[in-house]
């Protein structure tokens, strides 16, 4: 794979990074600070809008220590990166005061100018970026917080052989026996970049065309293509599947629920999303989400949820030994991870959804 490290300013929506949960802030829905006794105590508050995965765990390894150190009360609002966004985007003033959202999202609220601009004097933790998460936040698509990337998850005892290529996906012996994201998540788009890369083409040359003539050779290996990670993981776990290409945060949701299974990350190389945090400019609580972001991108925090929820860290100082950088993007793998074009990627998903329907879906 040519490194090209695209990052576009308009971004897809309708592609979630994480699993739905309900609004909470200002919405009459429920509410979380990361610690009660803090909370009372504090004198301050900050609505932090995040995604509604393991709530529990983000509040106990990022809301609390900062709400500690700061003296302050943290109020969730949890949701989907898409719904969250699009919440904002109609009510600018609707109290949030620091939002993490899907690159995808990030992108198209800063081309709108809905965002605060961050500078390295604001938030001192943004010179320990590590190369591609810097790339990302000079692109302007806010400060990169957690980083993943796609690979191959296959049982090696029911296919027989190893698995080691992109390529390997169009063998054959796969005939009926493979699994790929849907257009419309988050690691849909990358399989056709991983598409067009079987077929000898940029995918920004030609649209996505020679991808699809790829998927289109794909289509007889694939069962069905998923939407949902746990839909994936039953699908191993009942036998419908062999072989599936998976965003490396969902790998231990599957391992859990099947054994014999094995992740590889092709030397090739892969293709990386990242999530990101922004503060909105109508933010009553400026220095304090300031802070926020800075803690988040601190070493320890990093380090502390790449452990807790496996996720890439974005802070170059972040040091994981070889079990604890299982299945992340990290070291070796975040070097040969590429960020992809959200604004070429946005341009053509209208036509790639029906192309895909077609093709891969009838």
């Amino acid at each position: 794979m040519k490194k090209k490290f695209l990052v576009g300013m308009v971004a897809l929506t309708s592609i979630a990074l994480a699993a739905c949960g309900n609004s909470a802030a200002n919405n009459g829905g429920s509410t979380g600070s990361s610690d009660d006794n803090s909370s009372s105590a504090g004198s301050k508050t900050l609505v932090v809008s995040t995604f509604g995965l393991s709530e529990d765990i983000v509040k106990k390894d990022i809301m609390d220590p900062f709400s500690k150190e700061n003296d302050a009360k943290v109020t969730l609002e949890v949701g989907n990166s898409a719904d969250r966004f699009t919440k904002l985007k109609n009510n600018p003033k609707s109290g949030v005061d620091v939002i993490e959202l899907a690159q995808n999202n990030s992108t198209e609220g800063n081309q709108d100018d809905m965002f605060l601009n961050i500078t390295e004097k604001d938030v001192p933790n943004l010179a320990n970026l590590t190369d591609g998460a810097k790339e990302v936040y000079e692109s302007g698509a806010g400060v990169p917080i957690a980083v993943n990337s796609i690979g191959i998850v296959y049982d090696k005892e029911k296919v027989g052989k190893e698995i080691t290529s992109w390529d390997d996906l169009w063998s054959a012996d796969l005939k009926g026996k493979i699994s790929v994201p849907d257009i419309t998540v988050t690691a849909g788009p990358l399989m056709l970049y991983v598409a067009s890369d079987h077929a000898g083409k940029d995918i920004a040359s030609d649209d996505g065309e020679a991808a699809f003539k790829a998927m289109e050779e794909l289509k007889p290996n694939v069962v069905k293509t998923y939407s949902k990670s746990s839909d994936l993981a039953n699908m191993f776990q009942s036998g419908e599947i062999e072989v599936a290409v998976v965003a490396d945060f969902a790998v231990d949701i599957i391992k859990g629920a099947t054994d014999n299974v094995e992740y590889v990350v092709p030397e090739s190389g892969t293709y990386a999303n990242y999530n990101t945090v922004n503060i909105p400019k109508e933010t009553e609580n400026k220095e304090l989400a300031l802070a926020f972001v800075n803690h988040r991108i601190s070493e320890e925090s990093q380090k502390t949820k790449a452990l807790s929820l496996n996720e890439g860290p974005t802070n170059k100082d972040v040091e994981l030994t070889e079990a604890e950088a299982e299945n992340k993007t990290y070291g070796a793998i975040a070097d040969r991870a590429e960020a992809v074009d959200f604004k070429m990627i946005n341009k053509n998903l209208p036509n790639w959804i029906d192309q895909w329907n077609r093709t891969m879906n009838n």
